[in-house]
């Protein structure tokens, strides 16, 4: 038969020997802010003697940004109320920054404080390096979107060009069989291509992280490479391109960025140019204040600001009914400008034109 033990007596135990052998940091503080009893644990982990932890108030050994926060919480203890897994921080006497969870208990008649904490430090370091990583993965995603919608928005008008070659082509003046059919193949394979490149918003790759450096850009050599990509667009537009870089011709920006800046503004300016109205682009320089600008006038259908001015720079967000509009080149615009510090204004009325005056980062 099994016999049952019998319950002993407290006093048997050495709970003495329990306080002092805890790992977990165990003290006894009085209503007036100062340890009354600590064991070796909080000693060994804030490098103090005990002599300095009693003589000193408590709040003197919690970090500085906490201490507001820790004299809040040790105001609901003298009101009676139990604290439960309330984090700050201490400071050693090495000067290291730790992190403690506390579980503390008030006896209210005693005007006494039993708590008991953990060492988080590790956990909070673990933390805080994955939400460093959280927030890299989000901004190399945020990156990596933005060049997607750039390479496959910015594609598209190379590709308009070659259609518009074929659309120019007389292929009645051609009489070779062989010849007819590959110009119908190329044709066909354009339009495939400006057709995929017209839905696709999705990832080109996988990359880690994206950064878009920067160089001091010429903008007037940026401006001849997209009118070369755009030159038979251009020219089946009747557009007239003025330009005025006096103020300034080199910016600190990226390249890449300052190209499609100019090739999406462009591509709209002609795209919603005023019906039986030859598209007129005006593209300057200017300083105000010592701060470089670079200022882009239409003669466009521009647009009602009161009504499209919070969506303007949105993704996706179309004004007209345009056929060949995505809502995709004035957030790439807005973007790429964004991203390096620096902002555009919008001025525009309806059947007014627009412009647009993008502030540098200085």
């Amino acid at each position: 038969m099994l016999q049952l033990l019998s319950k002993a007596p407290v006093t048997e135990y050495p709970l003495e020997l329990f306080f002092d052998l805890s790992p977990d940091l165990l003290c006894i503080a009085g209503y007036d802010g100062y340890f009354k009893r600590i064991n070796p644990a909080v000693s060994k982990l804030l490098g103090y003697t005990e002599d300095e932890l009693y003589s000193s108030p408590i709040n003197s050994f919690v970090y500085h940004s906490d201490s507001d926060l820790t004299e809040q919480m040790r105001n609901e203890l003298r009101n009676n109320k139990p604290l439960l897994n309330f984090e700050n921080r201490y400071v050693t006497k090495s000067g290291e920054v730790v992190w403690l969870s506390w579980t503390s208990l008030p006896v209210h008649n005693q005007r006494l404080v039993f708590a008991i904490a953990k060492n988080i430090t590790h956990k909070k370091k673990v933390e805080e390096e994955r939400n460093e990583l959280v927030a890299k993965l989000t901004e190399a995603n945020k990156d990596l979107r933005h060049l997607t919608y750039t390479t496959s928005h910015d594609l598209r008008s190379p590709v308009g060009n070659l259609l518009s070659v074929f659309e120019l082509l007389d292929v009645s003046k051609i009489s070779d069989t062989e010849t007819l059919e590959f110009i119908e193949f190329l044709k066909l394979a354009s339009e495939t291509l400006k057709e995929r490149l017209d839905n696709y918003v999705d990832a080109l790759g996988e990359k880690d992280e994206l950064h878009a450096t920067t160089t001091h850009v010429d903008i007037a050599l940026c401006l001849s490479h997209v009118l070369r990509s755009l030159k038979q667009l251009a020219q089946s537009a009747g557009a007239v391109i003025n330009t005025n870089f006096t103020a300034f011709t080199h910016v600190h920006f990226n390249a890449a960025y300052m190209e499609s800046i100019l090739l999406n503004l462009i591509t709209n300016a002609i795209k919603y140019a005023r019906p039986g109205v030859a598209p007129v682009i005006n593209i300057s320089t200017q300083q105000k204040d010592g701060v470089k600008q670079l200022v882009f006038s239409d003669n466009g259908i521009g647009f009602d600001l009161s009504k499209v001015k919070d969506k303007l720079f949105g993704l996706y967000q179309k004004f007209t009914d345009h056929s060949d509009s995505k809502g995709v080149g004035l957030y790439l615009v807005h973007t790429h400008v964004t991203s390096m510090g620096g902002s555009v204004d919008v001025e525009s009325k309806p059947n007014m034109g627009a412009a647009f005056t993008i502030t540098f980062k200085n």
